[in-house]
């Protein structure tokens, strides 16, 4: 019987629990057991894939919590943790392509020793294998080899953003690296914090693949700012590859992301005159002064390669539902989410699971009167770009 499970596949790690660091621009809080414990019992994930899997530093943390049983490997693939919550050990590497573009790509293997051996493998083509999401003398046509005979799978991530994505900042078309066949071979992409299902899907190219939106955290509360609904048949690695593949009934279902007018790169900015852009057309270079330092926004972007000027989405895309993480709703900050946690359950209890009646008696009725408004998208958005954050306005 298939079973629906919360899904977040891209977290990073600040550091190691000696201290040492991995993502330099993450913070050190954010290490393999702290992630655990933050998903597992405050977010409510049932599911995570953790990116920075192939510094030897996260190996090392790994090894100690196995051989501590605090956590299992299936035979499956994957890391059971507290019998609950499903760890995919992954790694996010940057691509150098020839056109000189900069691709950040996800990838994920079902066991530990083929990471390491995956980790082997890069440190010839990495600077420093311990940090995170450090440049490979590769492109991605080549890095997708390597992934692939390592037994993993490869998935583009953040894909439209202006800084080190597929479409945003390497190639108009996948025909630009890969082969038909190759493009088979990755199942997903990652839709990224600036864009959803409606922008993805004016790219004919893009109907085969399933999408993910994942909160690519660079901190603790920022884990599940962005997940998916899965529909599984078992908590484990094969099963979640099967869903992205869409096979044996396996599936994502929904999409939850924040509105994409809330991402800090959705509308294109002049870095001379400081003007973010709105309208129906793609901008890419300032109407205003006229310079060419624009910072091209998602949603400019998509207008600018799209070969479609309306959506057309394939009978299993998954339904994209704008979700409010509980951090971002005015009025509830990091004390008062702690109450929530204490008094309620985790993050998607009280965003999902429970009854208006149960939040009711669990929390104070101001607090449950926005909770009601985000429950409900009664809420409206100012828009982000030039690298800051939009708001949410209720």
């Amino acid at each position: 019987m298939l079973k629906e499970f919360f899904v977040d596949l891209h977290l990073h790690i600040g550091g190691g629990s000696d201290g040492s660091p991995v993502k330099i621009t993450a913070s050190r809080k954010l290490n393999f057991p702290n992630i655990l414990k933050e998903a597992a019992f405050k977010k409510g994930l049932d599911i995570i894939g953790i990116i920075d899997c192939a510094s030897p530093v996260v190996l090392n943390d790994i090894d100690q919590m196995l051989a501590a049983d605090e956590m299992k490997e299936l035979d499956q693939g994957g890391i059971l943790y507290q019998d609950q919550l499903l760890i995919l050990p992954g790694a996010e590497i940057e691509s150098r392509e020839k056109n000189g573009g900069q691709v950040h790509y996800l990838s994920f293997f079902p066991k530990i020793n083929q990471i390491k051996e995956f980790s082997s493998t890069m440190d010839n083509y990495i600077s420093n294998i311990t940090l995170s999401s450090q440049a490979a003398s590769l492109t991605g046509k080549e890095l997708l080899k390597i992934v692939d005979y390592h037994g993993g799978i490869m998935i583009p991530a953040h894909i439209f953003t202006p800084h080190k994505s597929f479409y945003g900042r390497a190639f108009d078309t996948y025909s630009e690296i890969f082969s038909p066949a190759e493009w088979d071979k990755i199942p997903a992409v990652e839709l990224g914090l600036s864009a959803d299902t409606k922008m993805a899907d004016l790219m004919p190219e893009l109907s085969g693949k399933s999408f993910l939106s994942n909160s690519d955290a660079h901190s603790l509360p920022k884990i599940a700012r962005e997940y998916n609904i899965m529909k599984l048949e078992a908590l484990n690695y094969n099963s979640v590859i099967k869903a992205l593949k869409r096979e044996a009934g396996n599936k994502i279902i929904k999409n939850y992301g924040l509105n994409p007018e809330l991402g800090k790169y959705h509308r294109s900015h002049c870095e001379e005159c400081d003007s973010i852009f709105s309208g129906k057309q793609a901008v890419t270079k300032c109407p205003k002064c006229d310079s060419n330092k624009v910072v091209v926004g998602v949603k400019d972007r998509i207008l600018e390669i799209a070969e479609m000027k309306s959506p057309q989405h394939p009978p299993y895309r998954a339904e994209y539902i704008y979700q409010v993480p509980l951090l971002d709703i005015p009025g509830i900050g990091k004390k008062t989410a702690a109450k929530l946690f204490e008094n309620c359950g985790t993050e998607m209890d009280v965003i999902h699971n429970l009854a208006a009646a149960d939040l009711q008696e669990c929390m104070s009725s101001r607090i449950f009167k926005k909770i009601q408004k985000a429950r409900q998208q009664e809420f409206t958005f100012q828009s982000g770009g030039g690298g800051t954050y939009g708001k949410v306005i209720f």
